[in-house]
């Protein structure tokens, strides 16, 4: 006997979109209803999909790109409840409506908290849904059209997650706020602690981003089907440039797309009464959040993530599985730093045939924001259930390897009452670990622990370092002075180790290698 109240997802529904023009019709929140009623309509219920919506008490959706960056703004307006708007839709009236705050690691952390709400009796039916448009937004800006996208629909929803930006002051101060510069530092941390030229990492890099590149390339929902070449990945060409040292193009989340997806939460009673067949119940076996030192530059290793290792962990200590136990994952991809470090911290070997992804990953399936992972989560279902009493791993990653959440899907049933760990504990041992003392106010001569390079459209604009200053070993962040042969030394020479100078010139860090 299943216990009743065992949380269970019983519906998912992905879309992508590569030919639709853009309109006021569809809007970010019409998209994510779509997504929604292919949820619905996947749990099969004998009462309807129409009649299933009317039961949803708990409805939320991930934060849309618009909302999350300024870099993202879109000049067509936006609902001031996406939630309500959604629910509006669907003719449901949930007690609960959710917006959640920016993080790749939302839609995981929200079936973590909507299945112990479920198991508790909080709620019955719990919807996470999310989409984005920035392909439409990018064509109608060209197109000069005139779309509106406003709409108020009443009410302010509820906040999941954290307000809060991913970089400190100090490195905001050099430049240093956005993915495309974060994750390319942690890439050569790891080449460092891996002891790599950078030939050889390069080719590493191909070869892992090639696997994904593969999936897509059988994903009829990925955006880049192509399925590359480790060599066409490494290749600098005029359609894969450089985007920040060591990342050309083609290793980059992939933003300009149009893709929504859903997923429907509930417990095994309501499905029971509903008429959901068994055959579409995915159990969540286990399941953990937690986040790592939240500055990247105070953080004790820049190529570790004790989260993702912790998360790992749990999950499977929940599940009462092993990494071994584990068919297919769907590792948080966005650049290949974030798969090679879970990869580590999860215990995998970098040999290991089995999937790291199942989508194809953000750079080739697509990267719709705070929502690739609902996309995750929906082809993990598949996955598991074409596969009965598989088991696989979704990883959720948000800022800048900082947000983390896991969760072990199968079709097996679970033993007994669903229980987590209070994700408190984790998190208590997370934020006992040591930070590093950064120094902002560095003189004298340092060691570069890591660096970026970062390029315009046809040249290298400005180079970061993380350093080490001699003698205290304190932390240091600096930014390389407007020098283009300086620049151009940075990528042909080997930096992890090089002795710099540095100073304050015109409030900035300013390094130079001697």
């Amino acid at each position: 006997m299943i216990d009743p109240r065992t949380p269970i997802l019983v519906g998912g529904g992905q879309i992508t979109d590569m030919k639709s023009a853009p309109s006021s019709e569809r809007s970010r929140v019409a998209f994510a209803t779509d997504a929604a009623r292919l949820a619905l309509a996947d749990a099969q219920a004998k009462i309807g999909a129409e009649a299933l919506a009317r039961h949803i008490d708990t409805l939320a959706v991930l934060e849309f790109f618009d909302d999350s960056s300024p870099r993202f703004a879109s000049p067509y307006g936006r609902s001031t409840n996406p939630p309500r708007s959604v629910a509006n839709r669907l003719g449901a009236t949930p007690r609960h409506l959710n917006y959640s705050h920016t993080g790749g690691n939302m839609p995981q952390y929200l079936v973590n908290k909507f299945a112990e709400q479920i198991a508790s009796g909080e709620a019955e039916l719990a919807l996470i849904c999310g989409a984005e448009l920035l392909r439409s937004t990018q064509n109608a800006r060209k197109a000069g059209l005139a779309i509106d996208w406003n709409e108020d629909p009443g009410g302010e929803p509820e906040r999941a997650g954290f307000k809060k930006w991913g970089f400190s002051d100090e490195e905001a101060r050099h430049e240093l706020r956005a993915p495309i510069h974060f994750y390319p530092l942690i890439e050569n941390a790891i080449r460092g602690g891996l002891r790599r030229d950078v030939p050889s990492h390069m080719a590493a890099m191909g070869k892992l981003f090639h696997r994904l590149a593969a999936v897509a390339h059988d994903n009829p929902l990925a955006t880049r089907r192509e399925g590359y070449s480790a060599e066409r990945l490494t290749t600098i060409t005029p359609d894969n440039r450089w985007i920040c040292f060591p990342y050309p193009r083609l290793m980059n989340s992939n933003a300009i797309i149009d893709q929504a997806a859903a997923v429907l939460m509930t417990s095994v009673g309501k499905a029971q009464e509903w008429g959901i067949p068994q055959e579409r119940w995915v159990f969540l076996h286990g399941c953990a959040d937690g986040i790592d030192t939240w500055v990247v530059s105070e953080r004790e290793r820049i190529d570790a993530s004790p989260a993702i290792r912790g998360c790992a962990r749990l999950a499977l200590e929940m599940a009462g599985k092993t990494v071994a136990d584990v068919a297919a994952f769907d590792l948080y991809s966005c650049f290949p730093s974030a798969v090679e470090v879970a990869i580590k911290e999860i215990g995998l070997a970098a040999d290991d045939p089995r999937p790291v992804s199942v989508t194809g990953g953000l750079p080739f399936f697509g990267g719709p924001g705070n929502n690739y992972v609902t996309h995750s989560i929906a082809e993990m279902m598949k996955v598991v259930r074409q596969k009965p009493g598989t088991f696989g791993m979704v990883t959720a990653n948000g800022n800048y390897l900082t947000k983390h959440s896991a969760g072990l899907y199968s079709t097996e049933p679970t033993k007994g009452p669903w229980r987590r760990q209070e994700p408190a504990k984790l998190q208590g041992e997370l934020d006992g670990r040591p930070k590093q003392r950064v120094n902002t106010a560095p003189s004298g001569i340092g060691t570069i622990e890591t660096y970026c390079v970062a390029f315009g459209r046809e040249a290298p604009e400005r180079a970061q370092i993380i350093g080490r200053l001699d003698g205290s070993g304190e932390r240091f962040v600096a930014i390389a002075p407007m020098d283009p042969a300086l620049l151009a030394d940075m990528l042909t020479k080997e930096q992890l180790g090089r002795k710099v100078a540095v100073n304050q010139q015109d409030g900035r860090n300013v390094f130079r290698p001697l």
